[in-house]
């Protein structure tokens, strides 16, 4: 995969728990800082799962404790960011989606992250940044799963943008490279409606008068 651009801030310790309240009070002062960094409508977000991950640190046999624990909590910042979006806060879905890639840029989850930030932009209206977190899919996150609905997305996207020849080009493409799948069918029925358009008649000028 190719390096991705985020910040990465992860855990990184090894030895026994000596230090730890230390470890513990900067790793929280990290966290607090990212989180205003994206503003404070993070910070409900943050509460839920600073407090296990702060546990992390405690743990007795750290060094094999902190990836599963750093897992369980990816997981869990995950869903719960996801929960934002089910209930349309896209904007406090947007922050979580971007402070979780910061957090766990590495982790298998990175490319849906990177995709449901792009999904939040497109409903969000702001098309131009979710055309290219859509490519940005595409372009670092080669084997995600998320590759045909980000095709699709960006076909849907240069179709608000109204650059139809683009778009076209897109559908094409998803029907092409995964023709099997729930996204090339939505792409075949955007290449029929813009056939569809492109057949319409144009509106001829007879020189009656409104009236008539």
């Amino acid at each position: 995969m190719a390096p991705s651009s985020w910040i990465v801030v992860g855990i990184s310790h090894t030895g026994s728990s000596h230090g730890g309240t230390a470890i513990a009070t900067s790793q929280e002062d990290g966290y607090r800082d990212l989180a205003e960094q994206y503003g404070g409508i993070t910070m409900k977000i943050l509460m839920i799962v600073l407090p296990g991950m702060i546990a992390v640190l405690f743990s007795l046999n750290l060094a094999v404790a902190a990836p599963s624990n750093m897992q369980d909590s990816s997981r869990h910042l995950y869903d719960r960011v996801m929960e934002e979006f089910k209930h349309r806060d896209y904007e406090a879905a947007l922050a979580g989606f971007r402070f979780f890639l910061e957090l766990h840029g590495q982790s298998s989850l990175a490319a849906n992250a990177q995709y449901w930030v792009g999904e939040c932009q497109y409903r969000l209206g702001r098309y131009k940044e979710a055309l290219k977190t859509f490519y940005h899919v595409v372009s670092y996150y080669p084997l995600s799963p998320k590759l045909a609905a980000s095709t699709l997305k960006i076909g849907q996207t240069y179709t608000r943008l109204k650059d139809h020849e683009k778009a076209r080009m897109m559908y094409e493409r998803v029907v092409d490279q995964y023709p099997e799948s729930a996204e090339a069918e939505l792409a075949r029925k955007a290449l029929d409606s813009a056939a569809m358009r492109d057949e319409e008649p144009t509106p001829q000028l007879t020189g009656n008068s409104p009236s008539e």
